[in-house]
Protein backbone atom coordinates (compact mmCIF):
# COMPACT_ATOMS: atom_id res chain seq x y z
CA UNK A 1 0.00 0.00 0.00
CA UNK A 2 1.20 3.37 -0.84
CA UNK A 3 2.05 5.85 2.38
CA UNK A 4 -0.69 8.34 1.19
CA UNK A 5 -3.60 5.70 1.62
CA UNK A 6 -3.87 2.69 4.12
CA UNK A 7 -5.87 -0.47 3.26
CA UNK A 8 -9.63 -0.12 4.38
CA UNK A 9 -9.31 2.92 7.03
CA UNK A 10 -8.35 5.87 4.54
CA UNK A 11 -11.42 7.64 3.46
CA UNK A 12 -10.94 7.17 -0.39
CA UNK A 13 -10.15 3.47 -0.44
CA UNK A 14 -13.38 2.46 0.34
CA UNK A 15 -15.16 4.70 -2.48
CA UNK A 16 -16.93 2.57 -4.93
CA UNK A 17 -15.60 -0.79 -3.19
CA UNK A 18 -19.23 -2.27 -2.60
CA UNK A 19 -19.16 -5.46 -0.56
CA UNK A 20 -15.23 -5.95 -1.40
CA UNK A 21 -14.16 -3.85 1.35
CA UNK A 22 -14.38 -6.35 3.93
CA UNK A 23 -11.43 -7.76 2.11
CA UNK A 24 -9.48 -5.10 2.24
CA UNK A 25 -9.80 -4.50 5.32
CA UNK A 26 -29.96 24.46 12.24
CA UNK A 27 -32.53 23.54 13.86
CA UNK A 28 -34.15 20.47 12.20
CA UNK A 29 -35.46 20.97 8.68
CA UNK A 30 -38.91 19.33 8.60
CA UNK A 31 -39.69 17.33 5.26
CA UNK A 32 -41.45 20.52 3.76
CA UNK A 33 -38.77 22.56 4.42
CA UNK A 34 -36.16 20.04 2.96
CA UNK A 35 -38.41 19.57 0.00
CA UNK A 36 -38.69 23.03 -0.83
CA UNK A 37 -34.57 23.73 -0.75
CA UNK A 38 -34.69 21.04 -3.28
CA UNK A 39 -37.47 22.64 -5.31
CA UNK A 40 -35.78 26.16 -4.91
CA UNK A 41 -32.86 24.77 -6.38
CA UNK A 42 -34.20 23.39 -9.51
CA UNK A 43 -35.17 26.97 -10.54
CA UNK A 44 -31.80 29.06 -9.21
CA UNK A 45 -29.78 30.27 -12.31
CA UNK A 46 -26.10 30.34 -10.87
CA UNK A 47 -24.14 27.49 -11.28
CA UNK A 48 -22.90 28.34 -7.43
CA UNK A 49 -26.27 28.62 -6.17
CA UNK A 50 -26.99 24.84 -7.71
CA UNK A 51 -24.19 23.57 -6.11
CA UNK A 52 -25.04 25.15 -2.70
CA UNK A 53 -28.44 23.63 -3.27
CA UNK A 54 -27.35 20.27 -3.87
CA UNK A 55 -25.33 20.55 -0.51
CA UNK A 56 -28.45 21.89 1.13
CA UNK A 57 -30.55 18.30 0.13
CA UNK A 58 -28.00 16.12 1.13
CA UNK A 59 -27.73 17.63 4.34
CA UNK A 60 -31.24 17.52 4.71
CA UNK A 61 -32.24 14.05 3.26
CA UNK A 62 -33.05 12.66 6.97
CA UNK A 63 -35.58 15.21 8.45
CA UNK A 64 -37.06 12.80 10.65
CA UNK A 65 -34.28 11.89 12.20
CA UNK A 66 -32.62 14.91 14.10
CA UNK A 67 -31.67 18.31 14.60
CA UNK A 68 -28.09 17.29 14.77
CA UNK A 69 -26.44 15.92 11.32
CA UNK A 70 -24.16 15.23 8.82
CA UNK A 71 -24.10 15.61 4.82
CA UNK A 72 -24.35 12.73 3.34
CA UNK A 73 -21.50 12.33 1.41
CA UNK A 74 -22.38 10.28 -2.45
CA UNK A 75 -26.09 10.03 -4.03
CA UNK A 76 -28.04 6.78 -3.02
CA UNK A 77 -26.92 5.56 -6.40
CA UNK A 78 -23.20 5.13 -5.42
CA UNK A 79 -24.34 2.16 -2.84
CA UNK A 80 -22.92 3.87 0.22
CA UNK A 81 -26.66 4.58 1.86
CA UNK A 82 -26.44 7.50 4.78
CA UNK A 83 -22.52 7.13 4.54
CA UNK A 84 -21.82 11.08 5.63
CA UNK A 85 -17.79 10.99 5.16
CA UNK A 86 -15.65 13.22 7.92
CA UNK A 87 -13.78 14.40 5.26
CA UNK A 88 -16.65 15.44 3.18
CA UNK A 89 -18.72 17.22 5.89
CA UNK A 90 -15.41 19.28 6.80
CA UNK A 91 -14.71 20.88 2.92
CA UNK A 92 -18.94 21.35 3.12
CA UNK A 93 -18.71 23.86 6.26
CA UNK A 94 -16.07 25.39 4.14
CA UNK A 95 -17.91 25.86 0.94
CA UNK A 96 -21.23 27.21 3.23
CA UNK A 97 -18.45 29.89 5.12
CA UNK A 98 -17.41 30.83 1.60
CA UNK A 99 -20.29 31.57 0.42
CA UNK A 100 -21.11 34.32 3.02
CA UNK A 101 -24.46 34.56 3.80
CA UNK A 102 -26.46 34.39 7.28
CA UNK A 103 -28.16 30.92 5.57
CA UNK A 104 -25.25 29.35 5.10
CA UNK A 105 -22.96 30.26 8.25
CA UNK A 106 -26.30 28.66 9.61
CA UNK A 107 -25.78 25.71 8.02
CA UNK A 108 -22.20 25.45 8.28
CA UNK A 109 -22.53 26.21 11.90
CA UNK A 110 -24.89 23.17 12.54
CA UNK A 111 -22.49 21.10 10.51
CA UNK A 112 -19.75 22.30 13.06
CA UNK A 113 -21.75 21.19 15.88
CA UNK A 114 -22.64 17.85 14.55
CA UNK A 115 -19.06 17.25 14.52
CA UNK A 116 -18.05 18.32 17.92
CA UNK A 117 -20.93 15.99 18.81
CA UNK A 118 -19.38 13.22 17.16
CA UNK A 119 -16.10 13.97 18.77
CA UNK A 120 -17.58 13.74 22.44
CA UNK A 121 -19.82 11.19 22.13
CA UNK A 122 -18.10 8.47 20.54
CA UNK A 123 -19.24 4.99 21.42
CA UNK A 124 -16.14 3.58 22.34
CA UNK A 125 -13.43 6.45 22.70
CA UNK A 126 -13.05 10.18 24.61
CA UNK A 127 -10.03 10.91 23.08
CA UNK A 128 -11.12 13.45 20.59
CA UNK A 129 -10.73 11.48 17.70
CA UNK A 130 -13.42 11.33 14.59
CA UNK A 131 -14.23 8.18 12.69
CA UNK A 132 -13.66 8.20 9.16
CA UNK A 133 -17.43 7.90 8.59
CA UNK A 134 -21.13 8.45 10.06
CA UNK A 135 -24.51 6.81 8.80
CA UNK A 136 -27.10 9.40 8.51
CA UNK A 137 -30.19 8.14 8.26
CA UNK A 138 -31.44 4.39 8.08
CA UNK A 139 -31.21 1.62 5.31
CA UNK A 140 -30.99 -1.91 4.73
CA UNK A 141 -27.54 -3.13 4.15
CA UNK A 142 -26.72 -5.43 1.30
CA UNK A 143 -26.92 -8.78 3.60
CA UNK A 144 -30.55 -7.68 4.20
CA UNK A 145 -29.84 -6.54 8.14
CA UNK A 146 -31.33 -2.77 8.98
CA UNK A 147 -29.18 0.36 9.84
CA UNK A 148 -32.10 1.95 11.73
CA UNK A 149 -30.95 4.98 12.81
CA UNK A 150 -30.22 8.81 12.20
CA UNK A 151 -26.13 10.17 13.32
CA UNK A 152 -27.45 9.98 16.91
CA UNK A 153 -28.00 7.19 18.22
CA UNK A 154 -30.86 6.46 20.92
CA UNK A 155 -28.19 6.33 23.44
CA UNK A 156 -26.70 9.74 22.63
CA UNK A 157 -23.81 8.19 20.46
CA UNK A 158 -22.71 8.98 17.14
CA UNK A 159 -23.88 6.32 14.68
CA UNK A 160 -20.30 5.37 13.36
CA UNK A 161 -20.37 3.76 10.07
CA UNK A 162 -19.55 0.46 11.24
CA UNK A 163 -21.35 -1.92 8.42
CA UNK A 164 -18.90 -0.51 5.87
CA UNK A 165 -15.61 -0.93 8.28
CA UNK A 166 -15.44 3.42 8.63
CA UNK A 167 -14.69 2.77 11.68
CA UNK A 168 -10.59 4.45 11.78
CA UNK A 169 -9.30 7.33 12.11
CA UNK A 170 -7.12 8.98 9.97
CA UNK A 171 -4.50 11.58 10.54
CA UNK A 172 -5.99 13.50 7.23
CA UNK A 173 -9.74 13.67 7.74
CA UNK A 174 -9.07 14.57 11.15
CA UNK A 175 -6.98 17.52 10.36
CA UNK A 176 -9.64 18.43 7.87
CA UNK A 177 -12.38 18.54 10.29
CA UNK A 178 -10.30 20.44 12.32
CA UNK A 179 -9.78 23.17 9.46
CA UNK A 180 -12.96 23.40 8.96
CA UNK A 181 -13.77 23.78 12.78
CA UNK A 182 -10.54 26.56 13.52
CA UNK A 183 -12.62 28.54 10.17
CA UNK A 184 -15.83 28.32 12.52
CA UNK A 185 -13.94 29.76 15.33
CA UNK A 186 -12.54 32.78 13.42
CA UNK A 187 -15.65 33.30 11.69
CA UNK A 188 -18.25 32.79 15.00
CA UNK A 189 -15.58 33.65 17.68
CA UNK A 190 -17.38 30.61 19.45
CA UNK A 191 -15.05 28.65 21.17
CA UNK A 192 -16.28 25.47 21.30
CA UNK A 193 -15.07 25.18 17.76
CA UNK A 194 -11.38 25.99 18.64
CA UNK A 195 -12.09 23.69 21.22
CA UNK A 196 -12.87 20.88 19.24
CA UNK A 197 -10.20 21.77 16.88
CA UNK A 198 -7.43 22.19 19.59
CA UNK A 199 -8.33 18.50 20.90
CA UNK A 200 -7.89 17.23 17.37
CA UNK A 201 -4.73 18.49 16.79
CA UNK A 202 -3.77 16.82 20.59
CA UNK A 203 -4.91 13.51 19.62
CA UNK A 204 -2.75 13.95 16.00
CA UNK A 205 0.37 14.49 17.73
CA UNK A 206 0.43 11.98 20.79
CA UNK A 207 -1.00 9.39 17.73
CA UNK A 208 1.00 10.42 14.46
CA UNK A 209 4.35 12.20 15.55
CA UNK A 210 7.11 9.85 14.43
CA UNK A 211 10.60 9.92 14.83
CA UNK A 212 11.82 8.13 11.52
CA UNK A 213 14.16 9.12 9.81
CA UNK A 214 11.67 11.08 7.03
CA UNK A 215 10.01 12.28 9.98
CA UNK A 216 6.44 14.07 10.06
CA UNK A 217 3.25 12.80 11.16
CA UNK A 218 1.88 8.95 10.15
CA UNK A 219 -1.38 7.96 8.85
CA UNK A 220 -3.51 7.31 11.58
CA UNK A 221 -5.19 3.82 13.13
CA UNK A 222 -6.95 1.22 12.14
CA UNK A 223 -10.94 0.10 13.53
CA UNK A 224 -9.07 -1.85 15.72
CA UNK A 225 -6.87 1.10 17.20
CA UNK A 226 -3.70 -0.25 15.54
CA UNK A 227 -1.36 2.51 14.56
CA UNK A 228 -0.95 2.52 10.40
CA UNK A 229 2.95 2.22 9.21
CA UNK A 230 2.45 4.72 6.32
CA UNK A 231 3.10 8.44 6.21
CA UNK A 232 1.48 10.91 3.48
CA UNK A 233 1.91 14.06 2.08
CA UNK A 234 -1.43 14.58 1.43
CA UNK A 235 -2.00 14.56 5.10
CA UNK A 236 1.22 16.32 6.33
CA UNK A 237 -0.22 19.19 4.33
CA UNK A 238 -2.91 19.69 5.64
CA UNK A 239 -1.18 19.61 9.23
CA UNK A 240 0.75 22.42 7.58
CA UNK A 241 -2.44 24.23 7.41
CA UNK A 242 -4.33 22.79 10.88
CA UNK A 243 -1.34 23.56 13.21
CA UNK A 244 -0.76 27.27 11.54
CA UNK A 245 -4.04 28.18 12.24
CA UNK A 246 -4.39 26.70 16.00
CA UNK A 247 -0.73 28.52 16.32
CA UNK A 248 -2.54 31.33 15.07
CA UNK A 249 -5.72 31.38 17.40
CA UNK A 250 -4.08 29.96 20.68
CA UNK A 251 -0.83 31.89 20.83
CA UNK A 252 0.42 28.71 21.61
CA UNK A 253 4.24 28.87 19.66
CA UNK A 254 4.04 24.79 20.12
CA UNK A 255 2.12 24.22 16.99
CA UNK A 256 4.78 25.78 15.23
CA UNK A 257 6.90 23.23 16.11
CA UNK A 258 4.51 21.03 14.97
CA UNK A 259 3.75 22.53 11.71
CA UNK A 260 7.25 22.88 11.19
CA UNK A 261 7.86 19.10 11.39
CA UNK A 262 4.82 18.35 8.98
CA UNK A 263 6.27 20.89 6.71
CA UNK A 264 9.52 19.09 6.43
CA UNK A 265 8.37 16.17 5.80
CA UNK A 266 6.35 17.57 2.59
CA UNK A 267 9.37 19.22 1.50
CA UNK A 268 10.88 15.91 1.76
CA UNK A 269 8.66 14.73 -1.21
CA UNK A 270 9.81 17.18 -3.34
CA UNK A 271 11.52 16.02 -6.92
CA UNK A 272 13.08 18.87 -8.18
CA UNK A 273 14.03 17.24 -11.68
CA UNK A 274 10.44 16.46 -12.46
CA UNK A 275 9.06 19.19 -10.63
CA UNK A 276 6.14 17.20 -8.57
CA UNK A 277 5.85 15.58 -5.19
CA UNK A 278 5.54 12.24 -3.96
CA UNK A 279 3.07 10.67 -2.57
CA UNK A 280 4.63 9.57 0.63
CA UNK A 281 6.31 6.58 2.49
CA UNK A 282 5.36 2.96 3.88
CA UNK A 283 8.21 2.74 6.33
CA UNK A 284 9.43 6.25 7.57
CA UNK A 285 12.65 4.94 5.35
CA UNK A 286 12.10 4.98 1.97
CA UNK A 287 10.52 7.57 -0.47
CA UNK A 288 7.18 6.04 -2.55
CA UNK A 289 7.68 6.97 -5.78
CA UNK A 290 4.49 5.87 -7.90
CA UNK A 291 2.02 6.52 -8.57
CA UNK A 292 1.96 10.29 -8.43
CA UNK A 293 -1.35 11.21 -7.19
CA UNK A 294 -2.74 14.98 -8.17
CA UNK A 295 -3.74 16.40 -4.77
CA UNK A 296 -0.39 16.33 -3.20
CA UNK A 297 0.80 18.76 -6.16
CA UNK A 298 -1.64 21.23 -5.98
CA UNK A 299 -2.77 21.38 -1.63
CA UNK A 300 1.11 22.02 -1.30
CA UNK A 301 0.87 25.02 -3.19
CA UNK A 302 -2.23 25.88 -1.15
CA UNK A 303 -0.93 25.30 1.78
CA UNK A 304 2.77 26.53 1.52
CA UNK A 305 1.57 30.23 0.33
CA UNK A 306 4.38 32.28 -0.64
CA UNK A 307 6.66 30.12 1.52
CA UNK A 308 6.31 27.43 -1.74
CA UNK A 309 6.99 29.41 -4.58
CA UNK A 310 9.65 27.34 -5.29
CA UNK A 311 7.35 24.77 -5.79
CA UNK A 312 4.95 26.54 -8.07
CA UNK A 313 6.03 23.59 -10.56
CA UNK A 314 3.94 21.53 -9.31
CA UNK A 315 1.16 22.87 -10.79
CA UNK A 316 2.16 22.59 -14.00
CA UNK A 317 3.42 19.22 -13.34
CA UNK A 318 -0.73 18.29 -13.01
CA UNK A 319 -2.06 20.59 -15.16
CA UNK A 320 -0.04 18.75 -18.08
CA UNK A 321 1.18 15.53 -16.93
CA UNK A 322 -2.39 14.43 -15.77
CA UNK A 323 -4.85 16.20 -17.95
CA UNK A 324 -7.29 14.07 -19.69
CA UNK A 325 -10.41 14.69 -21.92
CA UNK A 326 -13.14 12.43 -21.75
CA UNK A 327 -16.00 12.08 -24.57
CA UNK A 328 -18.48 8.86 -25.88
CA UNK A 329 -16.05 7.81 -28.43
CA UNK A 330 -12.86 7.13 -24.99
CA UNK A 331 -12.87 3.35 -24.56
CA UNK A 332 -15.13 2.98 -21.42
CA UNK A 333 -16.15 5.75 -21.16
CA UNK A 334 -20.05 6.91 -20.03
CA UNK A 335 -19.87 10.12 -20.95
CA UNK A 336 -23.16 10.90 -23.42
CA UNK A 337 -22.72 11.33 -27.04
CA UNK A 338 -21.83 14.60 -28.05
CA UNK A 339 -20.51 16.05 -24.80
CA UNK A 340 -17.07 15.90 -23.61
CA UNK A 341 -15.24 16.98 -20.38
CA UNK A 342 -11.83 18.28 -19.98
CA UNK A 343 -9.81 18.54 -16.69
CA UNK A 344 -7.11 16.11 -14.48
CA UNK A 345 -7.24 12.30 -13.53
CA UNK A 346 -6.20 11.14 -10.61
CA UNK A 347 -2.81 9.92 -10.37
CA UNK A 348 -0.12 8.76 -13.36
CA UNK A 349 -1.43 5.32 -12.59
CA UNK A 350 -4.85 6.35 -13.67
CA UNK A 351 -3.82 7.18 -17.13
CA UNK A 352 -2.40 3.47 -17.42
CA UNK A 353 -4.85 1.36 -15.50
CA UNK A 354 -5.71 -2.01 -17.25
CA UNK A 355 -9.23 -1.17 -19.42
CA UNK A 356 -10.19 -4.37 -19.65
CA UNK A 357 -10.44 -5.66 -15.48
CA UNK A 358 -13.30 -4.16 -13.30
CA UNK A 359 -12.03 -1.70 -10.89
CA UNK A 360 -13.28 -3.90 -8.62
CA UNK A 361 -15.14 -6.81 -7.96
CA UNK A 362 -19.13 -5.68 -9.01
CA UNK A 363 -17.76 -2.38 -10.33
CA UNK A 364 -16.97 -1.07 -13.96
CA UNK A 365 -14.20 -1.35 -16.57
CA UNK A 366 -12.27 2.30 -15.79
CA UNK A 367 -11.51 5.29 -18.47
CA UNK A 368 -8.11 6.15 -18.05
CA UNK A 369 -9.55 9.50 -19.81
CA UNK A 370 -12.01 9.54 -16.70
CA UNK A 371 -11.89 13.26 -15.67
CA UNK A 372 -11.78 14.05 -11.63
CA UNK A 373 -13.79 16.55 -10.87
CA UNK A 374 -12.64 17.04 -7.20
CA UNK A 375 -9.16 17.44 -8.19
CA UNK A 376 -10.19 19.63 -11.57
CA UNK A 377 -11.55 22.09 -9.15
CA UNK A 378 -8.38 21.08 -6.66
CA UNK A 379 -6.22 22.81 -9.78
CA UNK A 380 -8.77 25.28 -10.31
CA UNK A 381 -8.20 26.85 -7.21
CA UNK A 382 -4.99 26.58 -7.52
CA UNK A 383 -3.84 28.29 -10.36
CA UNK A 384 -6.08 31.12 -9.63
CA UNK A 385 -4.37 31.29 -6.25
CA UNK A 386 -0.97 31.25 -8.04
CA UNK A 387 -2.27 33.90 -10.53
CA UNK A 388 0.78 33.40 -13.09
CA UNK A 389 -0.12 34.53 -16.51
CA UNK A 390 -2.20 32.17 -18.11
CA UNK A 391 -3.53 30.79 -14.93
CA UNK A 392 -6.80 32.60 -14.56
CA UNK A 393 -7.39 31.10 -17.98
CA UNK A 394 -6.67 28.24 -17.50
CA UNK A 395 -8.73 27.71 -14.39
CA UNK A 396 -11.75 29.29 -15.78
CA UNK A 397 -12.01 26.37 -18.63
CA UNK A 398 -11.58 23.93 -15.64
CA UNK A 399 -14.46 25.31 -13.92
CA UNK A 400 -16.62 25.51 -17.00
CA UNK A 401 -15.86 22.07 -17.36
CA UNK A 402 -17.05 21.33 -13.66
CA UNK A 403 -20.11 23.33 -13.95
CA UNK A 404 -20.60 21.67 -17.50
CA UNK A 405 -21.03 18.10 -16.03
CA UNK A 406 -23.12 19.39 -13.21
CA UNK A 407 -25.79 20.34 -15.79
CA UNK A 408 -25.32 17.17 -18.23
CA UNK A 409 -24.22 14.30 -15.93
CA UNK A 410 -25.42 12.13 -12.73
CA UNK A 411 -29.45 13.18 -13.27
CA UNK A 412 -32.34 11.43 -11.61
CA UNK A 413 -30.06 10.60 -8.68
CA UNK A 414 -31.39 10.33 -5.19
CA UNK A 415 -30.31 11.17 -1.28
CA UNK A 416 -32.40 9.36 1.73
CA UNK A 417 -34.71 8.43 -1.54
CA UNK A 418 -35.60 11.97 -2.49
CA UNK A 419 -35.13 13.40 -5.99
CA UNK A 420 -32.59 15.77 -6.16
CA UNK A 421 -33.55 19.34 -8.19
CA UNK A 422 -32.39 18.84 -11.56
CA UNK A 423 -28.39 20.17 -12.27
CA UNK A 424 -27.27 20.32 -8.62
CA UNK A 425 -24.49 18.89 -7.08
CA UNK A 426 -21.15 17.82 -9.26
CA UNK A 427 -20.76 13.96 -10.06
CA UNK A 428 -17.04 12.75 -8.63
CA UNK A 429 -15.94 11.42 -11.84
CA UNK A 430 -17.16 12.15 -15.78
CA UNK A 431 -16.56 8.45 -16.43
CA UNK A 432 -15.32 5.53 -13.97
CA UNK A 433 -12.03 5.89 -13.05
CA UNK A 434 -9.26 3.42 -11.32
CA UNK A 435 -7.15 5.56 -9.31
CA UNK A 436 -4.57 3.44 -9.00
CA UNK A 437 -4.40 3.18 -4.81
CA UNK A 438 -6.84 0.25 -4.93
CA UNK A 439 -10.01 2.04 -5.37
CA UNK A 440 -11.93 4.08 -8.11
CA UNK A 441 -14.17 6.67 -8.79
CA UNK A 442 -17.36 6.87 -10.12
CA UNK A 443 -19.94 9.47 -12.16
CA UNK A 444 -22.22 9.68 -8.81
CA UNK A 445 -22.88 13.62 -7.17
CA UNK A 446 -20.81 14.04 -4.99
CA UNK A 447 -20.47 16.39 -1.66
CA UNK A 448 -16.68 16.54 -1.80
CA UNK A 449 -16.68 17.12 -5.23
CA UNK A 450 -18.95 20.13 -5.22
CA UNK A 451 -17.94 21.58 -2.15
CA UNK A 452 -14.30 22.02 -3.96
CA UNK A 453 -16.31 23.14 -6.71
CA UNK A 454 -17.67 25.91 -4.70
CA UNK A 455 -14.27 26.89 -3.20
CA UNK A 456 -12.66 27.29 -6.53
CA UNK A 457 -15.56 29.54 -7.81
CA UNK A 458 -15.54 31.81 -4.75
CA UNK A 459 -11.42 31.88 -4.90
CA UNK A 460 -11.46 30.71 -1.30
CA UNK A 461 -8.31 28.46 -0.15
CA UNK A 462 -9.61 26.69 2.50
CA UNK A 463 -5.31 25.76 3.32
CA UNK A 464 -4.67 29.04 3.99
CA UNK A 465 -3.30 29.12 7.23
Amino acid sequence: MTGRQGPAFSRRSLIGAGLGISAVGLAAAGTGQAMAAGSAGAGLGSAPDRGRAFLAAAMDAYPDHGSIRLTQSYTDQAGLFSTAFTYDNALAILAHLAARTAGALTRATALGDALLHAQSHDPAYDDGRLRQAYNVGPYTFYDGSRQPDGFVRADGTANVGTQFGFTGTAVGDMAWAGIALSALARRTRARRFLAGAVRIGEWIERTGRTDEPLGGYKFGVDGANQKLPFTSTEHNTDLVCLFGRLARLTGDRVWLERRGRAEAFVRGMWEPSGGFFYTGTNDGVTVNKSPIPEDTQTWTHLALGSGGRGYARSLDWAAAGLAVLDHAGRRNSTVPAGQSYQGVTFSSASLVANEDAPIAEGRPRPDRNGVWFEGTAHLALALRDRRDHGDEARARRLIASIEQAQDLLGGGQTVGGRALPERCGVVSASSPLDTGFGFGYYPYRHTGATAWYLLAAARSNPLAA
